[in-house]
């Protein structure tokens, strides 16, 4: 019964970051970010909970405005703190997302979206607003220059 909920999972998570590559690993993130020379979006959400979170998924990174821009101008870093048992992540991600967030999130915010350097140096931050997609990343833009 657990492999067919790790199936089912597996699939899910697959089926919703097709199209665009959301990393996990902070370090593989910088590490992609350096050789491209791309800024970084992390986003710190509670994918299973958090309903601006599954708005944030929904209306922005789901959008193919988002996914255009962001394929050819960021790497992207998604941090998730799920809170159902059945979501439950590895314990070794979980500890790596408690570190970032001690780090990046210490006042508990979800979601938060920070725009990051190549090198991880906070250039702005964000977190839900009820506008469309493309105002969106032009505030992420903004926080570049």
């Amino acid at each position: 019964m657990k492999k067919i909920i790790f199936i089912g999972v597996f699939l899910f998570i697959s089926i919703n970051v097709s199209g665009q590559t959301w990393l996990s690993n902070y370090d593989e993130t910088i590490a992609q970010a350096q050789k491209e020379n791309k800024n970084i979006i992390m986003v710190f959400a509670g994918t299973d909970w958090c309903a601006p979170c599954i708005k944030l998924e929904k209306y922005i990174w789901e959008s193919e405005d988002f996914k255009k821009y962001a394929k050819d101008n960021w790497v992207l870093l998604k941090l998730d703190f799920p809170k159902r048992k059945a979501n439950k992540l590895p314990k070794e991600q979980q500890n790596h997302n408690d570190e970032l967030a001690e780090k990046y999130n210490n006042k508990g915010y979800f979601p938060l979206v920070l725009v990051l350097d190549k090198n991880g140096t906070v250039l702005g931050e964000t977190g839900y607003k009820k506008i469309t997609a493309q105002e969106y990343i032009n505030e992420l833009i903004a926080f570049e220059k």
